[in-house]
């Protein structure tokens, strides 16, 4: 609350990082899923297809944070909220990417069908980790303490 009062500005790129953790979990999730469903993908490739997401992860989280940090800058002049987002953007779409190939695996580890349960637990995950993340580093930021 002391954040939100300070910079009201925050709640506005909320709903952008949360969705765009759950879009690129839900991208993941669904392409683990049918590459286990294919048997392209197995249990044993649980360290391949995570470092293969977080590399993909890498690069789109940096191109997005890139073009928002400008938009930011052109739309507001605000170097500080503009640096919030994009870190914020980076750490999100790293996360859910890594959640979203996680979570399947698990799943078929101890016998849950991966494509019931990765959809829903993912975006309360990420929802809740991204949130999380985008005030703990506002905060920080903005030396606001609560």
């Amino acid at each position: 609350e002391p954040l939100i009062s300070t910079v009201p500005l925050l709640v506005s790129f909320m709903s952008m990082l949360t969705g765009t953790g759950g879009n690129c979990g839900s991208q993941s999730s669904t392409m683990v899923i049918q590459g286990m469903a294919m048997e392209e993908i197995r249990l044993k490739d649980f360290f391949r297809v995570m470092f293969k997401e977080f590399r993909i992860a890498l690069i789109c989280s940096v191109i997005l944070a890139a073009v928002n940090f400008v938009r930011i800058i052109i739309m507001y002049q605000n170097v500080k909220i503009a640096a919030i987002v994009s870190i914020t953007l980076i750490g999100t779409v790293i996360l859910s990417k890594l959640l979203g190939c996680m979570l399947p695996m698990l799943a078929k580890k101890i016998h849950i069908d991966p494509a019931i349960m990765s959809a829903p637990l993912l975006s309360t995950l990420v929802d809740s980790c991204s949130t999380l993340l985008y005030f703990t580093i506002a905060m920080k930021i903005l030396n606001v303490a609560v």
